[in-house]
């Protein structure tokens, strides 16, 4: 039996890199105020083609549930966050700013960097209207990309503002309900041939061209540009006229991340969507929104093609999934004595695995270094004292066990490692002083 098409196993080391990308993700969004909330992952059909039309039921997994209702696994949280407000929203004050790590599920083709269930970061800012919150938003994309170990050369995020788009369609005297058309014709020019473009565009691809090979005037953009400068992440992003996100309710600014070798699909996207609350909650609740999502299939596919990245990962991981202490009972007689000392080092926090069986204490600390036991601490001879190794120097001492919890150099070493973890990746219990 193997899983169906598109969907994943997370063995330990699988497990132990999605919780890395949820820390990283965790931390970076914590540090801009944002507060984590979740939805259900089923939801009515009905929600989703409110948002995205019928032709979106072809790409869910949806079916009849047994109260006959017509439902789908969500294929994004946007409109369940979109619902939530506006049943919710007298009950909180604004701006929101709100994250959360959803998996999401799409009946689509499988390829690179996207399957039919994936894990995303989504970051929203509900109730403000102002372009400072276009650029906060911006700069937590920026932020989370740099936690990961990613630099300028690495990746850039692009940015666009689809009002410019509308006024210069106004200018231009097309009507309303071709708009979207032109939209998705532009946002499809840089993965199409160019003269496919140009018949979509008509009588327009001339003057569209020049400002995508030219750029535009945007007085807009140009402040959420000099916004970022001041925050030292110019050189992260980029003016690009050529993104404008193909889904019809977003209503302002849009930007999308990349790498930028242009390898792999986008790595987050998202932008202003001030009518969509409002859309769904037929006009009960109007509120400015914008948001974004990063999902973790691509941005893992980067993480492992960059060097520093990868490393910077795989030592959090060795890190967080490595013992503190290995317990080595050479003496059995010792045994009750050891598991008194374990329980008291896990309720201070430690990593602490010990032979749940009579074994050679080569064997044990064999086991000690494979599972990568920063110290072994042997319950022996040495009775009532312990010997504490050092399993990386090999420098070894003893301690009387009735001291042990309170011996500087152990718990020095320790600490150290413990504290080197990101928040979400370090243990929880309480340490007693």
């Amino acid at each position: 039996m193997q899983p169906l098409p598109g969907f994943r196993d997370f063995l330990p080391n699988d497990c132990a890199t999605r919780n890395y990308v949820f820390a990283r993700w965790r931390e970076v969004a914590r540090r801009y105020g944002f507060v984590e909330w979740d939805g259900p992952v089923l939801e009515p059909t009905a929600l989703y083609t409110k948002k995205s039309g019928p032709e979106i039921v072809a790409q869910l997994f949806n079916f009849i549930d047994k109260g006959d209702r017509e439902v789908a696994m969500r294929p994004e949280l946007t409109p369940t966050l979109a619902r939530v407000v506006a049943a919710h929203d007298r009950e909180f004050k604004k701006p929101l700013k709100w994250f959360s790590i959803p998996q999401c599920f799409r009946y689509e083709k499988q390829q690179r960097g996207r399957l039919r269930e994936h894990y995303q970061f989504n970051a929203d800012v509900i109730g403000e209207a102002s372009v400072e919150a276009d650029v906060e938003l911006i700069a937590l994309c920026v932020d989370l990309l740099r936690a990961f170990g990613f630099t300028a050369e690495d990746v850039v995020v692009r940015i666009s503002d689809r009002e410019f788009w509308i006024d210069f369609l106004r200018t231009h005297n097309l009507p309303e309900a071709q708009w979207q058309e032109i939209l998705q014709a532009i946002d499809k020019s840089e993965r199409e041939p160019r003269e496919k473009t140009a018949s979509r565009l008509g009588p327009l691809a001339e003057p569209i061209f020049k400002i995508l090979d030219e750029g535009g005037q945007s007085e807009k953009l140009d402040r959420l540009l000099a916004s970022l400068k001041n925050r030292g992440m110019a050189e992260f992003v980029k003016i690009d006229l050529g993104i404008v996100r193909g889904l019809a309710y977003y209503s302002g600014v849009v930007f999308e991340a990349f790498d930028r070798g242009g390898k792999l699909r986008a790595l987050a996207g998202g932008g202003r969507y001030d009518n969509l609350i409002q859309q769904l909650s037929d006009g009960a609740v109007s509120l400015p929104a914008l948001g974004f999502a990063m999902g973790d299939v691509v941005l893992g596919e980067l993480i492992g093609e960059t060097p520093v990245a990868k490393k910077k990962m795989e030592e959090a991981i060795a890190d967080h999934q490595n013992l503190d202490i290995y317990v080595v009972i050479a003496k059995e007689e010792r045994r009750a004595d050891a598991l008194a000392q374990i329980q008291s080092l896990r309720d201070r926090g430690h990593r602490v695995d010990f032979p749940l069986t009579p074994m050679k204490v080569g064997k044990q600390f064999q086991a000690a270094e494979q599972l990568g036991a920063r110290l072994a601490i042997l319950f022996g001879d040495e009775w009532p004292q312990v010997k504490v190794k050092d399993l990386k120097t090999g420098d070894q001492k003893l301690v009387p066990q009735t001291e042990l919890l309170n011996d500087s150099t152990t718990m020095s070493t320790l600490r150290g490692r413990t504290n080197s973890l990101p928040p979400d990746l370090r243990d929880s219990s309480p340490r007693p002083e």
